[in-house]
């Protein structure tokens, strides 16, 4: 009974990923209307905000409104598309999900943040240690 739910939501997943690369290509192209780059704009700048209308600290709460707002966010920008723009946008995003990963520039970027986090912690310990 696991199985077809893990299964259900790795496609959930993958179609979302298809999604997110279909409205970066939309945001992209020069086709497309302000209206549309206004709402994409939109859209990450919530994701990427550490303010929300709920804050993430209330239980369930805090997370459902990111979980509602940004796939919404995605629907709209997807329907006020132009159809020759989403399906153009479509083919990018497709091109640019069978990319092949760097698996060795992921290292190097962790390394990087590991190093980054180790000099903060180091300055932070020596800043509070009086």
């Amino acid at each position: 009974i696991i199985v077809p739910r893990c299964a259900a939501l790795k496609d959930g997943l993958i179609n979302l990923k298809r999604q997110l690369l279909t409205v970066y290509c939309v945001a992209r192209d020069r086709r497309t209307p302000r209206l549309v780059r206004f709402l994409v704009l939109l859209v990450a700048a919530y994701a990427f905000s550490p303010l929300d209308l709920i804050p993430d600290f209330i239980p369930v709460l805090g997370y459902l409104d990111d979980l509602l707002l940004i796939p919404l966010g995605v629907c709209l920008i997807i329907r006020l598309t132009p159809p020759e723009i989403l399906a153009d946008a479509k083919a990018s995003a497709l091109q640019l999900a069978q990319q092949p990963v760097s698996y060795c520039g992921a290292v190097i970027i962790a390394v990087i943040w590991v190093l980054v986090l180790v000099f903060a912690g180091c300055c932070l310990y020596s800043a509070f240690r009086v």
